[in-house]
């Protein structure tokens, strides 16, 4: 039996400017690329038609045929990913194990408990950067702390970026150090518990003229202005890199967006409590509401504020909503119904397909004030001025609320200079010692 190095897919599911395997196709023994589908995750989910599991098993399937002209494979797995691992230590003369970091907090813990298992059998791990351009402690401040506002983070970001040479890691010339294997039978998506959706998938496609007219045209949710890569970002099938350059070249805007994807990351490094506490402490001491038929109208769009309606409704049809409508609609929950942050952010983080942990909780921390660098308490959304603003001749709203202007159209389910009352109010008395 040949020795062989592991390259652990996770959320970088493509083969072309790759960091990790890049270098563990330069490696002494031939490379077996391998994806786990994790029950540690897979268990928590709630539907057995999740089109982000879909989205994985449509890629691998992508990626197995492009391993094939190289007389490779993938080994797709299901379980744990610490017994798969033991499984695989023992069936293969496995000599390393090359992987891109994560930082959430889960894959934190699997990261380190899988080094482990591999340094005690004295088999060599090799992590590398790649989901972003800085992470952990690359961007810090002068007293060597993390920053907990965005601006001063952004400049410093850039600073950093003017003096770095972007590599391209094209591996596809080297596949061919890739462990030579008949096909390995991919498991059908049935066989992991799941099921097809109806999610039609954005295509992984840099589209120029989008990020052109990005900064005029991505506040709009009626207009095709924004990229749509968020899940691509999610799941590794664009290189940031190769986003992030084309940011530079053609929109600050986009660019800007890039960063505070960074930004976030960064805060959950190094603030991991902001999974499940405020960033500001204070703010957890707030008199939630927390009414389950409220929230219940907002989930299903039925709360008599259009705006709102549209982006619930696009959300739970597509998986997707507007970047805008995210913001108005997260404002609504926290402002006008005063509903834990919380039950919003973990509603989003079960419907969306581009969700991301540390961009999804930065974004309902930031409508609830709560965060870093966040939305002053007293910003509350107007519904009605958003929409004029962002949506005056009503084309989105149409589009997702039919029955806008008709009989059947509820009532709004509280009135909004009460609602704004009544959230400074409680807002004031939590804070009133801050």
């Amino acid at each position: 039996m040949k020795n062989i190095t592991l390259f652990w897919f996770r959320r970088d599911l493509r083969l072309t400017d790759n960091i990790a395997l890049f270098y563990a196709l330069k490696s002494k023994s031939p490379v077996l690329p391998v994806f786990i589908f994790d029950t540690e995750i897979l268990d928590l989910l709630e539907s057995s038609k999740d089109g982000r599991v879909e989205f994985i098993h449509n890629q691998l399937q992508s990626l197995n045929k492009q391993l094939e002209k190289y007389s490779s494979s993938l080994l797709v797995l299901h379980g744990n990913p610490i017994d798969q691992f033991k499984l695989l230590i023992e069936k293969y003369k496995v000599t390393s194990l090359y992987f891109n970091r994560d930082y959430e907090p889960y894959a934190k813990k699997r990261e380190h408990e899988i080094t482990e298992l591999f340094k005690k059998q004295g088999l060599d791990v090799h992590s590398f950067k790649d989901q972003v351009i800085f992470e952990k402690n690359d961007i810090l401040k002068k007293d060597g702390k993390p920053y907990t506002v965005f601006t001063p983070y952004k400049r410093k970001w850039e600073e950093a970026f003017s003096t770095l040479s972007i590599k391209n890691y094209q591996t596809e010339p080297i596949l061919k150090n890739c462990l030579q294997v008949e096909p390995f039978s991919l498991p059908d998506l049935q066989k992991i518990g799941f099921q097809k959706t109806d999610y039609n998938f954005p295509p992984a496609t840099i589209n120029d003229e989008i990020i052109k007219n990005y900064d005029q045209n991505r506040d709009y949710p009626y207009l095709d202005g924004t990229t749509r890569l968020g899940i691509h970002f999610r799941f590794g099938t664009i290189s940031i890199r190769r986003a992030v350059k084309k940011a530079h070249e053609l929109s600050q805007a986009w660019l800007n967006e890039l960063i505070w994807r960074e930004f976030y990351m960064m805060i959950l490094w190094h603030f991991p409590k902001v999974e499940d506490h405020s960033f500001k402490q204070k703010y957890d001491m707030i008199n939630w509401r927390n009414d389950e038929q409220e929230f219940s109208r907002w989930c299903q769009g039925q709360t008599g504020y259009p705006i709102v309606d549209a982006g619930m409704r696009e959300l739970n049809e597509t998986g997707y909503m507007h970047n805008r409508v995210r913001m108005i609609t997260a404002s609504f929950l926290t402002k006008h119904l005063l509903i834990d942050w919380r039950w919003g952010e973990a509603y989003f983080a079960q419907k969306l397909l581009d969700y991301e942990l540390a961009s999804n909780n930065g974004g309902w921390q930031w409508a609830a004030g709560s965060g870093c660098d966040a939305a002053p308490y007293f910003r509350i959304f107007n519904p009605e001025l958003q929409t004029k603003r962002f949506d005056p001749k009503h084309a989105y709203i149409k589009k997702w609320v039919p029955e806008y202007k008709s009989n059947k159209y509820p009532e709004p389910i509280v009135e909004h200079k009460f609602a704004r009352e009544r959230a400074l109010e409680e807002y004031k008395r939590t804070l009133k010692n801050d």
